[in-house]
């Protein structure tokens, strides 16, 4: 099986590197996968979308991801101006960046994963010129909602992406949202 991952973020939230990196976690463990961007002109703040491809055996699809098996939201907001949902499959997963839960009713018959990634990543001291950086936070969560590769594979994946201080503090994110996500 072929899971697609449609990630809804901001720019400088890290919504590109969160997909590259749940890649790059996927590959370590001999497993096949790509991730790219969606965006134009796109500044700091403004809605950024990418995508993620992983499945077990090797496969050559290479286009933008219509359909996806699991929506992850970055930030809560952007659910207010774009329909995140569009697509998803029937069996789709949700894993949405919320410090409160939703109503099943809201978001249809989706599975629904709600982890405060804002909440750890303020504690840890993860933002950039004061926005607050929530991506590893919400693999942690997205490996927690469905298992595409283990939380250990995402924390190493982390800690080879930056100098050793800084891995560690994103990865320590990705282990408490993997503790602390809800899976409705």
């Amino acid at each position: 099986m072929i899971y697609e991952i449609r990630f809804h973020g901001r720019g400088g939230q890290g919504t590109v590197t969160a997909a590259e990196l749940l890649v790059k976690a996927a590959v370590a463990e001999g497993k096949w996968g790509q991730s790219f961007p969606f965006f134009g002109a796109e500044r700091r703040g403004a809605p950024v979308v990418a995508f993620a491809r992983i499945s077990e055996e090797k496969h050559f699809l290479h286009s933008q991801i219509t359909e996806p098996n699991i929506i992850v939201v970055l930030d809560k907001k952007i659910m207010e101006a774009v329909d995140v949902t569009d697509g998803l499959k029937e069996d789709g997963v949700l894993v949405i960046n919320s410090s409160g839960l939703f109503s099943k009713e809201s978001l249809r018959n989706f599975r629904i994963c709600v982890v405060d990634a804002t909440k750890i990543a303020v504690s840890l001291g993860l933002s950039v010129a004061g926005w607050v950086i929530v991506n590893t936070a919400m693999l942690g969560a997205i490996v927690k909602a469905v298992p595409l590769v283990k939380v250990e594979s995402i924390m190493n994946a982390i800690r080879n992406n930056w100098p050793e201080r800084v891995g560690e503090i994103n990865a320590e994110a990705a282990r408490r949202a993997y503790e602390e996500a809800t899976v409705l």
